[in-house]
């Protein structure tokens, strides 16, 4: 816990102590693997291209965990809404796409003439751009969760029935999203993408380049967030996780905090969702359901929350136990899903790296007196 009684005129040390610099030595030999490694192997033959590109999701998925990690890990906000924010991000870059390969002379993808709309309706006429697509799904997602959390947070709304509220705001998207009538492409969601910034996204080039912004994108999110929490922000957030009564007493606004990072967890999950779709080829109301926003939940509490890098080894180890067991026995998923969930339940505040931090400390510990009782003797 920190001390909450902050000099607000004493600057804040952000000096980089020998373990600080270890960390970021070791991310940026893990970012530099990825981003050589896989394409290398690719050009000797020695991997196909659908893992680069499966690989290119999970990095998808890690920058939306980093979101996740930052409102429920670092703030103590438990949020079951943020795959739709994810799927903002996939939507609005979708409604672009869509618009971009309709064939020539079409008004209006195949799915509103099924309804009978002979022409776009005014909430897609920003997405006739790329940079109206791109800040569309940005500012939609961030006022979207600026409003909800402001509104939820400032009733001191929080624990289980935040929870509760987001889940049935989860649920209700997804209703929403699966009617014909929001000319969303209903249950089916927006697909059918062969283009995108005149670029095929069935070439080789082009998948590997998504694959190597994924990667980039995700090791510039991890950074900002790692900045952001070693900062008095985050500091400030972490007091609110251990104590918000507490902060609260000393004059600090919680509200605006609160909702400051919810809106950047929701904006960061929605630059997820962008990159998602260009490597999936599809986008529907499924991704943005209940399970898939405790899914979310489980990346972060198996990998350690309050700790990005366990976002992201949570992350990749849920999406790979994922694509081995339904590749090699698909009914074993539900039950693989429901031993991690029991798992994290048991064992909420460690998780993965923070177990290996402790069996190393121990290793470290043993072989420490092992060299003094030598030396000694």
């Amino acid at each position: 816990m920190i001390d909450l009684a902050i000099d607000k005129t004493k600057p804040i040390d952000l000096s980089v102590d020998k373990s600080d610099r270890k960390e970021k030595f070791l991310y940026m030999a893990f970012m530099t693997f990825f981003l050589l490694a896989f394409p290398l192997g690719y050009k000797m033959g020695l991997m196909d291209l659908s893992t680069m590109t499966l690989w290119g999701r999970y990095f998808c998925f890690v920058i939306a965990a980093i979101g996740v990690d930052l409102i429920w890990g670092y703030t103590g906000v438990m949020t079951m809404c943020h795959a739709f924010f994810f799927c903002i991000g996939a939507y609005a870059l979708g409604m672009y796409m869509t618009i971009e390969n309709m064939p020539a002379g079409a008004e209006v993808p195949d799915f509103m003439k099924w309804n009978d709309v002979n022409s776009l309706p005014l909430f897609w006429l920003p997405f006739k751009s790329a940079i109206g697509a791109f800040l569309g799904g940005l500012v939609a997602a961030g006022v979207f969760a600026g409003v909800l959390g402001y509104l939820i947070f400032r009733r001191k709304i929080k624990g289980v029935f935040f929870a509760i509220i987001t889940q049935a705001l989860a649920l209700a998207m997804y209703l929403l999203f699966s009617r014909n009538e929001t000319m969303l492409g209903g249950s089916n969601g927006l697909t059918n993408f062969r283009y995108l910034f005149g670029f095929d996204l069935h070439s080789e080039n082009v998948k590997i380049g998504l694959y190597i912004i994924s990667v980039i994108v995700m090791a510039l999110v991890y950074w900002f967030a790692l900045f952001l929490t070693k900062s008095k922000f985050g500091k400030i957030l972490v007091g609110i996780r251990d104590s918000e009564s507490r902060l609260r007493f000393t004059g600090y606004k919680v509200v605006n905090y609160q909702t400051a990072v919810f809106v950047i967890g929701a904006i960061i999950a929605a630059i997820g969702g962008m990159l998602y779709l260009p490597q999936t080829g599809i986008i529907t109301p499924g991704r943005m359901d209940v399970r898939a926003s405790i899914e979310m939940l489980i990346w972060v509490a198996l990998g350690g929350r309050g700790n990005l890098k366990g976002a992201v080894v949570g992350t990749l180890i849920v999406n790979i136990l994922y694509s081995v067991s339904t590749s090699l026995i698909p009914q074993a998923w539900p039950y693989i899903l429901g031993l991690l969930y029991i798992a994290v339940v048991l064992y909420p505040n460690n998780g993965v790296t923070g177990f290996c931090s402790s069996v190393a400390e121990k290793v470290k510990s043993i072989t420490f007196k092992k060299v003094s009782y030598a030396e000694n003797k």
